[in-house]
């Protein structure tokens, strides 16, 4: 029920951090991939270090998700000659109060989080559908589902993220297709290590709510995703996961 053998797989976000956990857990199980990311050699790198015996080699791809979706998408196509999975983790984040947001800040944040996201599932759909289903994943975060003083912004594309979940879940469930998102906690990546800099406390009260007592790491990802990538997940739909060692659920 966890195979994926046989599955062309699209990560965008996937050359670091949870994206890569998440592709490697796919590659794990059987999937062929294809990485997008907005560095070249890193995303090289990336592709490289998912390479299987006896799989095909991971399709490393270069670019800026607000602006090139459906060149990704038709690149993997070509390459592999369909998609089958589609895990939507490309993001990005500027913390600052609200009132300190000038309007192109908060169109390209919605547009890196949210927009993007959609352009891509939309691109992906006929693919999808003409080979009897598929699999979306749409990545969000805690803040799906709670208030942040410095990053509205990102809440609010994060927020309609799980929103746009709901939505495709229903419009596309007759084509088979699942869409589901997963709502990483704090997990300690890049932009998280950042946001520990700009945010005085912030370690010790993660911690502190977090029943797991500790922040998560990429890995921690990868399950979530291999269940909503296979086919054990088959009439799972429009759910929005946390992943976050219960931060969601403490008093």
């Amino acid at each position: 029920m966890m195979d994926l053998g046989g599955k062309v797989a699209l990560v965008t976000g996937g050359n670091g951090g949870i994206g890569l956990a998440m592709a490697g857990a796919l590659a794990d199980a059987g999937a062929t991939l294809a990485l997008v990311g907005r560095n070249a050699d890193k995303t090289e790198a990336a592709a490289a270090s998912l390479a299987r015996e006896g799989a095909p080699a991971p399709l490393a791809l270069t670019g800026d998700m607000t602006e090139e979706q459906g060149v990704a998408v038709a690149r993997v196509a070509a390459q592999f000659g369909g998609l089958d999975i589609l895990v939507n983790n490309a993001g990005v984040n500027d913390r600052k109060l609200p009132q300190d947001y000038a309007l192109s800040e908060w169109n390209a944040l919605i547009a890196g989080n949210l927009t993007s996201a959609f352009l891509v599932s939309k691109a992906a759909y006929p693919l999808m559908a003409a080979r009897g289903g598929g699999k979306i994943v749409n990545i969000g975060s805690i803040m799906s589902i709670f208030g942040s003083p410095m990053s509205a912004p990102y809440a609010a594309a994060k927020g309609g993220l799980v929103q746009m979940t709901k939505a495709l879940a229903t419009a596309w469930a007759g084509d088979n297709i699942q869409v589901n998102a997963i709502l990483p906690g704090w997990i300690d990546t890049d932009m998280t290590v950042t946001a520990r800099e700009q945010v005085p406390g912030l370690n010790d009260r993660v911690l502190a709510r977090t029943p797991a007592g500790r922040w998560g790491r990429p890995a921690d990802l990868g399950g979530a995703a291999l269940f909503l990538c296979a086919p054990a997940s088959d009439f799972v739909t429009g759910i929005a996961l946390p992943v976050d060692g219960g931060y969601s659920c403490a008093a």
